[in-house]
């Protein structure tokens, strides 16, 4: 996080303790025995105290300690609070929040007189107490030579007259009025730069702009009918202005979740009798707090896995030549619209060998399915329900619940997971996630008359092909993209079923296939990729590249299969949003049941 950014959070929240310790001190005053507001002033002075000096404003932490020394004396019943006290303490919380105000202003605040006054109060009251500027036996006397000392430097030089001309200040006198400022400033109401804002609201601030956004389509699709497409350009500027900005607003920083594995790793480790150290990249790189919010539990997962699964115990990695500690690294990169966390650890790796023998005896695939698959296939495994590969249930992993999890949520947020292992060296999780769940790039295209989107994180390449290209491969279609070979599908097979049972036929792939008899027929393809895997989608005609605010489908189709969501065009049109990730399980999933 950046210091400015810090430095205003610090402000912020200095603001509001100030707020509340003058709301508490006055309660306090009425009710000297409030015990709640006792406690109450305590937390909050000693928090204020502890970010002050994490940020390095050392003189806020000074005046903080000193108070936070009276009101501990306070709790245990040591300080009697009198008029007189309460006169002193105001004093000192009116300069402390001068001091917060001079943080904000880049000005310097004179306080050293104010701190001589706060140990003079503490040892009044308290009795005998030692402070670092009067260790090592002196006198009383001494002691206060030296207090004085220090409230002189800060002195103005009227204020030293009256001092001079007046005897030693006694000890138990009101401190307040004693070295009050002749010219003191008239008490003025500040407030904080930032405001605390509810999600809700923010989410329905969202909504409306997205409501926004749906109606200037609609007004410039009406526009460009008549030809006068120029005179909205001034609205979809400003329209689109807006709503980035609504969307920047709830933007966090990966640190926020970052931050919190150390705990989570050291409790894991401690667990596993492993050593492991955590590494933090990319902690300042924004995304949509939505994102993050829902895809928490699945770094949770990941990171939990990487220690459990991929660090080897340090006698293990002694052997291997490693260092006993092993390495976990969370790093966050941007890619256009897209943020990239990667979970990297120095482990063992994925063996394919061990997941393998696993998918027989789960009966997850057949032995010839599955010799035909490459390690990179197989390893993909290990997000199948209710799978895992360590032979002992532990209190940290063995039970199958987790990886699932974490493929059903990166796709539950238009995301992307890609596994990269090597038996021995480590294990890499990279998932790709939207910036943003608020507006989508979408591709648009027709099937049956009927309007679709499908999010670009999906779509490789639009291409034409012509039928004779196309061949069928059992109960499917293939055809050959950048000398890959691809699996095709007319979407229109899969929407024209009626029933479940229709979804079963071996044949349903070949139908809108076999009803066209022109081998030079020309088809339009959309190319996708979901999970590392090609797969074209034959739609009837392609419309245009546009961005659209997805919204989950309500009751009672919010479980409708192939379908995540639903927009509304400039037209007024509602046009369904394909989920791709359903579609490809549908079309992948029973080669992988067991013969």
């Amino acid at each position: 996080m950046k210091e400015e950014e810090l430095r205003q959070i610090f402000l912020a929240e200095a603001q509001d303790s100030f707020e509340e310790l003058n709301r508490l001190f006055t309660q306090l005053e009425k009710n000297h025995g409030d015990r709640e507001a006792t406690e109450a002033i305590f937390r909050i002075i000693h928090t204020l105290k502890g970010n002050a000096a994490a940020m390095g404003f050392d003189d806020v932490a000074s005046i903080g300690h000193l108070l936070e020394d009276i009101f501990s004396e306070i709790r245990k019943g040591k300080i009697l609070l009198t008029a007189m006290v309460f006169d002193d303490l105001f004093k000192a919380i009116d300069k402390l929040g001068e001091m917060i105000e001079g943080v904000k202003e880049n000005k310097k605040v004179p306080y050293k007189g104010l701190r001589a006054k706060l140990k003079v109060i503490l040892r009044n009251l308290k009795g005998e107490i030692e402070f670092k500027a009067t260790q090592g036996g002196e006198s009383s006397e001494e002691k206060d030579k030296e207090l004085e000392k220090e409230v002189k430097e800060e002195l103005t030089e009227s204020q030293k007259e009256i001092l001079a001309s007046e005897q030693p200040v006694p000890l138990g006198v009101n401190l307040a009025e004693e070295f009050a400022d002749e010219e003191e400033k008239k008490s003025k109401i500040t407030f904080s730069d930032f405001v605390q804002v509810p999600v809700s609201k923010l989410d329905d601030l969202l909504n409306l702009v997205g409501e926004l956004a749906i109606e200037k389509d609609r007004i410039i699709a009406q526009g460009a009918s008549f030809g006068a497409t120029n005179e909205y350009t001034r609205l979809y500027r400003i329209t689109s202005d807006l709503q980035y900005s609504v969307m920047g607003v709830r933007l966090v920083q990966v640190g926020a979740l970052f931050h919190k594995f150390h705990r989570i790793i050291r409790d894991v480790a401690t667990i596993e009798g492993k050593k492991v150290n955590l590494e933090l990249e990319g902690t300042e790189i924004e995304i949509d707090r939505n994102v993050l919010q829902i895809i928490s539990d699945s770094m949770i997962h990941l990171v939990r896995n990487a220690v459990s699964h991929g660090i080897e115990s340090p006698e293990e990695r002694r052997k291997k030549g490693k260092p006993e500690a092993g390495k976990i690294l969370l790093r966050a990169s941007s890619d256009k619209e897209y943020v990239i966390i990667e979970i990297i650890d120095d482990g063992n790796g994925v063996d394919a060998t061990k997941i393998r023998k696993k998918v027989l005896e789960k009966g997850l695939a057949s032995p010839d399915t599955l010799s035909a698959l490459s390690d990179d296939d197989v390893v993909k495994f290990i997000f199948e329900p209710g799978f895992s590969s360590v032979e002992n249930v532990t209190a940290v992993s063995g039970r199958g619940v987790g990886m699932d999890v974490v493929k059903k949520a990166v796709d539950a947020v238009g995301g992307k997971i890609n596994t990269y292992t090597e038996l021995g060296k480590g294990t890499t999780f990279s998932l790709s996630l939207p910036s943003s769940m608020a507006v989508k790039s979408a591709l648009l295209f027709v099937v049956n008359d009927t309007e679709y989107a499908i999010p670009l994180s999906f779509t490789e390449a639009v291409i034409s092909v012509k039928r004779s290209a196309i061949h069928k491969v059992g109960g499917g279609l293939v055809t050959t993209h950048l000398d890959d070979t691809i699996t095709v599908m007319f979407l229109r097979d899969l929407f024209d079923c009626t029933n479940y049972d229709e979804l079963q036929d071996a044949q349903l792939l070949h139908r809108s296939f076999d009803q066209i008899e022109d081998d030079e027929t020309k088809i339009n393809i959309v190319v996708v990729s979901v999970d590392n895997r090609m797969i074209g989608f034959v739609v009837d005609r392609l419309l245009q590249q546009k961005e659209i605010i997805e919204k989950p489908l309500g009751k009672p189709v919010e479980n409708a299969r192939f379908i995540s969501g639903a927009t509304i065009l400039g037209n007024g049109n509602v046009c369904l949003v394909l989920d791709a990730n359903d579609i490809s399980e549908f079309l992948f999933k029973p080669a992988f049941v067991a013969v």
